[in-house]
């Protein structure tokens, strides 16, 4: 205590002894005294002013306002009257008698803040859905293998710009469709149309927010989603270096580049009644059978695992003479089973974990590579195609939201809305997976198939608005 009292002595000391001396004492002075002069001063009540009648245009009117707004207030101040009227004269709109009316940004704001309004609670349904999915597909079969909860939660986190790319387009359709339908149910649309406004007033605001959309679709399609492709690759391939086990799974069939494995039960490292097909540099088929296996950790470079089969039977069989085969038997065999084996553990950078950029000079290298197959190239084109056509998407949904909630919503426009949103969708989705399985088996028409649903939804909506003018 008394050591305590005694640096706390030494310490007001030495303070004391610093206020005291006289350049902190002029300091001290200085400072009240322009802290004094500020207070009083003119400059500060024009900032205060500036600011506080910038803060009432900001929450008066929308973004756009608000830059007109603030234009012709500088313009003002600079004593450019003529110029500031000017300004305020292109924000309002002419009510016929050589006078102005109603600001030209309101509507467009008003129906812009539904727009996004209606697109959030879609967008939440919608990653909701996806987002469960990626939980049923990647915690369920990992945690059971005795993952640790963190690694999961951080396979769960890469795959989230997947699941916000998925999602953005879905949600314009069912999103712009509920809420186009439930203004024309509410006749507000026909309000509009009453007080001398086209439909060209709401086709802005929704092409607008379609296209803001898109742009940020596409960024998390472009660059978060090949980023979280790369670390979740990255990651389980770690996973399944220290737990080989992950990848086998009870009572499946594990099918890789130009093998199978049939997989009996399954119980921690032990595995029973394991069947392998596999094919040979020399073209021989090779079958093992093995009536229980242990699955090791492999050291050695490129190796994934290590099978130690018990009770072995291995079958060698000729394509070229099938009268005759080879049968060996062992009590105890080894197997390695390398990381090249499986798809989706090669290191090399797959088309998916690229950006568009990088795709695109990775596709200009391949023309001049004479070893790169046509099934390749067309794999490469497909993934460049759909980075733009997902995302961009979102533009051609809300052309044809807005004239099928015009033409059909007008009693029970929500429930509409979201019944036909919710069945475009699901078609929208089934014919993108058959194209997409379709090129990759077949390997051609990558480019047709990734741009067809969205050129299809173009169409549809174009026609559908012609028709809603026409009405």
């Amino acid at each position: 205590m008394e050591r305590e009292n005694f640096i706390s002595a030494i310490f007001s000391s030495f303070v004391s002894s610093v206020k005291e001396r006289p350049l902190v004492r002029r300091s001290r002075t200085l400072y009240r005294y322009y802290r004094r002069v500020w207070l009083y001063s003119r400059a500060r009540a024009w900032l205060v002013s500036f600011f506080r009648s910038l803060w009432q245009v900001l929450s008066r009117f929308n973004a756009l306002n608000s830059l007109f707004a603030a234009i012709a207030f500088l313009l003002g101040a600079s004593g450019l009257t003529d110029a500031a009227e000017s300004v305020r004269y292109l924000m309002q709109e002419d009510d016929g008698k050589g006078g102005v009316g109603v600001n030209r940004f309101v509507l467009v704001r008003y129906v812009l803040k539904e727009l996004f309004l209606y697109f959030f609670i879609a967008f939440l349904f919608f990653f909701m859905v996806f987002f469960v999915n990626q939980i049923l597909l990647v915690a369920e079969n990992i945690l059971k293998k005795r993952v640790p909860v963190m690694d999961v939660v951080r396979l769960i986190t890469y795959s989230l710009p997947m699941v916000i790319a998925q999602s953005a387009p879905f949600a314009t359709l069912v999103g712009f469709l509920m809420c186009l339908g439930r203004l024309a149910t509410d006749n507000e649309i026909l309000i509009l149309r009453a007080s001398g406004q086209s439909y060209r007033l709401v086709l802005v605001p929704v092409l607008i927010l379609g296209i803001v959309i898109s742009v940020a679709s596409f960024f998390v399609n472009d660059y978060l989603l090949p980023l979280g492709t790369l670390k979740y690759n990255r990651l389980y391939r770690s996973i399944l270096t220290s737990n080989p086990a992950v990848e086998l799974e009870s009572n499946s069939v594990k099918r890789t580049n130009d093998k199978t494995l049939v997989i009996g039960q399954v119980d921690g490292e032990s595995v029973s009644d394991l069947i392998f097909f596999d094919t040979g540099s020399d073209g021989k088929q090779r079958i093992i059978v093995a009536d229980s296996s242990v699955v090791k950790k492999s050291s050695e470079p490129g190796v994934l695992m290590k099978l130690q089969m018990d009770n072995s039977s291995v079958l060698f069989l000729d394509r070229n003479d099938k009268r005759t085969y080879d049968f060996m038997v062992s009590d105890d065999m080894e197997l390695n089973i390398f990381e090249s084996s499986l798809g989706n553990m090669t290191k090399r950078t797959t088309p998916r974990e690229m950006t568009s950029f990088d795709l695109y000079k990775r596709i200009k290298e391949m023309k001049h590579d004479e070893g790169v197959t046509r099934k390749q190239m067309n794999q490469h084109k497909l993934e460049f195609s759909k980075k733009f056509s997902m995302p961009f998407g979102s533009v051609f949904f809300a052309m044809l939201a807005l004239p099928l909630a015009l033409l059909f919503g007008k009693h029970n426009g929500q429930t509409i809305g979201l019944i036909i949103g919710l069945l475009i969708s699901v078609f929208y989705w089934s014919v993108s997976i058959v194209g997409q399985i379709f090129s990759s088996k077949s390997g051609v028409y990558g480019v047709a198939t990734m741009w067809a649903p969205d050129i299809l939804i173009g169409f549809v909506g174009l026609a559908f608005y012609i028709r809603l003018l026409r009405k």
